[in-house]
């Protein structure tokens, strides 16, 4: 009866401190024999004193993680400098372990580093990063220390040894990236920076059973070194993946990227599948769609802005990237040999992990029923369709603008140009749109197969679309119409006549300058709205202006000057608003004056075309003219339309990341250091698992 009212509290302290019971309740527990030897490196005597082969013994035991990790985060700065010789020879000991052949000490002293690394930072956030190195190896050792570290590291990682062993490597690099919150704050990736495990990441990249277990964490890790002090000095990671050229390891890295995004797209399409069936649909039907917001809510819960980063750093600063996105899936080289398994992690929120191996390990990514191939551009439109659905959160706000910058940067290379708008290249691309009242949704098999810019250019539009709202996402507006700018600044300049629904852009750019209309006085407390107007009102004058060079048909134009007349009302509601405002004194004249000269174009066909349209209908005694009537008023009187030439429409300042998103990175990458340090957990390699793969030797 005792033992079932034990203290709940008691046990687990005694559970921590790896206290075995013997069978009799009132004998006192004992401590396991590596908890006692802890104790030891813990007082401030040499343990290899009274024992000359304690070290040698330390890493044959089953390492107490718990314990390690608490008894060093209960030490602040002055106790840990009291027995800091001890620290420093532990340090010691374990990279003397990593080279040892026996694997049970190599896996104990890989996981004791973790514990240290992690343990001493816990307590001493504040101390700066010497004090830090000082406290771990000696700062008089460090530079040594760190390169035998990183050595050894680099051989396990590129040997022929236990895949498992490799596993744990990473973790303990990301262990060691992410333990401050701030990783430019980490002085001991300083010795990362000197000592580069660069080619180690790019040989398990370039190889196809490696890629399959390891390719996720390793391109999560470039991801964070390369955002180390990377406005600061010289970054050697940012360098090197700059210059790779060599095509297996770049398609490698894509395959990684694919991989998670696909199995993100895959896990929410089950989702939203699992909530629109049964009950669930039966109460949609029954009150309306007041739980479709919840219903979203539920299925996009996390997302994954750790390979997003990988994505943008890849294609920001690899010009040899491109050429990636278009690449076709399956890849030969995904046709692997078997692999040992890994254990599996922990259940995470949606989004978080990498890919489970059944998805890593299959020969193909999962495709749309209808769609022969894929690639990693049409996979990263699907991912971006869903995270930018619903931006209220922070995260997912974030995620959005992080999608929208690196369609930023694709939509100003000229090579992406090419592959996006080539009519050999046509795909099926199903994106996900957010559900509304007004309108149903799309049945996916509707989707005809087209050029990828189609796709972006659905994109831009359903974001347009799906965004006005009260709490107004400006700078993804903002970046939203400018990459539909950028694409059409390639196609006028070198005369691309895309067959796209351009009627359907028209109109949500004239829905979203009345929206800016409506909510004039609410949005201009935090917005400059005249710069969001000026760049849609300028993408009319490219229509205006260049049209004839790149619209696929003669009535395409004509249909143009039809929407503008037909909505003339917001375009001259535009125009008295801007008017009264750059009449007065005050910060908005000056944006709202450049709208105002923007607009002369727009205008000109209005006050043209419109009293032509009204005499029309009188001579002829229509009421209502249709819109063919209408469209042939238009093609009889282009003749005595005049207008005028306006300067720099098809030019626009290049994505440059310094220094005005410098701020939205450095938040960024703190934010998916926090997130896989919570993730980088050494139980996702269970120690169990470690120990029972490496009994056999001895």
């Amino acid at each position: 009866m005792s033992l079932l009212n034990e203290n709940p509290a008691m046990a687990q302290v005694e559970k921590k401190a790896g206290l075995l019971r013997k069978s009799s309740a009132s004998r006192k527990p004992l401590k396991e024999k590596v908890v006692l030897m802890y104790d030891e490196i813990f007082a401030r005597e040499d343990p290899a004193k009274n024992n000359p082969r304690f070290w040698e013994e330390l890493f044959l035991m089953k390492v107490n993680l718990e314990y390690l990790e608490g008894k060093l985060e209960s030490l602040d700065g002055d106790e840990l400098m009291k027995i800091k010789d001890n620290i420093n020879s532990l340090f010691q000991h374990c990279i003397q372990a990593l080279g040892e052949e026996h694997q049970i000490k190599v896996v104990n002293a890989l996981q004791t580093l973790c514990a240290l690394f992690r343990g001493v930072h816990q307590k001493n956030k504040s101390t700066s990063g010497f004090d830090i190195i000082n406290m771990l190896m000696g700062f008089d050792k460090a530079e040594l220390r760190m390169k035998d570290l990183m050595e050894s590291l680099d051989t396990l990682l590129c040997g022929e040894g236990s895949e498992s062993l490799k596993s744990l490597c990473l973790k303990l690099l990301l262990c060691l990236v992410t333990v401050t919150d701030n990783i430019s704050q980490n002085t001991i990736l300083e010795y990362v920076m000197i000592n580069s495990i660069f080619e180690a990441i790019l040989q398990i990249l370039s190889s196809s059973p490696s890629r399959i277990q390891h390719g996720y964490d390793a391109v999560v890790l470039l991801a964070l070194l390369v955002n180390y002090r990377k406005y600061e000095s010289v970054n050697p990671y940012i360098v090197k993946l700059s210059i790779v050229d060599d095509e297996t390891t770049l398609n490698g890295m894509g395959l990684v990227i694919s991989q998670a995004l696909s199995e993100y797209n895959r896990q929410y399409k089950d989702k939203e599948e699992e909530n629109q069936g049964g009950f669930f649909s039966a109460l949609t039907t029954m009150v309306g769609s007041m739980f479709i917001a919840d219903a979203e809510e539920k299925i996009s819960v996390q997302t994954n802005e750790a390979i997003l980063l990988a994505l943008y750093e890849a294609v920001h600063l690899n010009r040899n990237f491109i050429t990636v996105l278009a690449q076709s899936h399956p890849e030969i080289g995904m046709l692997s040999s078997p692999v040992t398994p890994v254990p599996t992690t922990p259940t995470t929120p949606l989004g978080t992990t990498p890919p489970s191996l059944d998805v890593m390990n299959s020969t193909e990514l999962p495709l749309d029923p209808n769609l022969q191939t894929s690639n990693l551009l049409i996979t990263f439109l699907k991912y971006s369709s869903i995270v930018m659905q619903d931006t209220k959160d922070e995260n997912r706000l974030n995620s959005a603008k992080l999608c929208l910058i690196i369609l930023t940067c694709i939509a100003e290379d000229q090579y992406a140009n090419a592959f996006l708008h080539d009519d050999n290249m046509n795909f099926r691309v199903n994106l996900h749109r957010m559900p509304m009242r007004h309108r149903k949704k799309a049945a996916d098999k509707n989707v005809p197969s087209r050029p990828l810019v189609c796709a972006v250019l659905d994109l831009m539009v359903e974001f347009i679309v799906t965004h006005m709202m009260k709490d107004f996402p400006m700078d993804l507006y903002m970046r939203c119409v400018q990459v539909v700018h950028k694409l059409i600044c390639y196609q006028k300049k070198c005369r691309v006549r895309l067959h796209y629904t351009w009627r359907e852009l028209w109109s949500a750019l004239i829905n979203l300058l009345k929206f800016l209309l409506s909510n004039e006085t609410t949005l201009l407390t935090k917005h400059n709205i005249f710069q969001l107007a000026l760049l849609v009102v300028n993408l009319f004058n490219m229509f205006i202006t260049y049209g004839d060079t790149f619209l696929p048909t003669p009535s395409s134009y004509d249909e143009l000057y039809y929407e503008i007349v037909r909505m003339h009302q917001v375009f001259d509601n535009l125009y008295c608003m801007v008017l009264r405002v750059s009449a007065n004194t005050g910060q908005w004249k000056e944006p709202a004056s450049k709208v105002t000269h923007a607009l002369v174009n727009v205008r000109a066909i209005i006050n043209h075309f419109n009293p032509k349209i009204e005499s029309y209908a009188a001579v002829n005694h229509i009421s209502q003219l249709s819109e063919d009537q209408v469209l042939e008023v238009v093609r009889s009187n282009y003749d005595t339309l005049t207008l005028k030439l306006q300067d720099g429409l098809d030019q626009y300042e290049r994505y440059s990341e310094q220094p005005k998103e410098a701020g939205f990175f450095k938040e960024l990458v703190r934010s998916i250091s926090l997130n896989v340090r919570k993730n980088v957990s050494l139980n996702t390699l269970s120690q169990d698992v470690l120990l029972k793969e490496f009994s056999s030797i001895s």
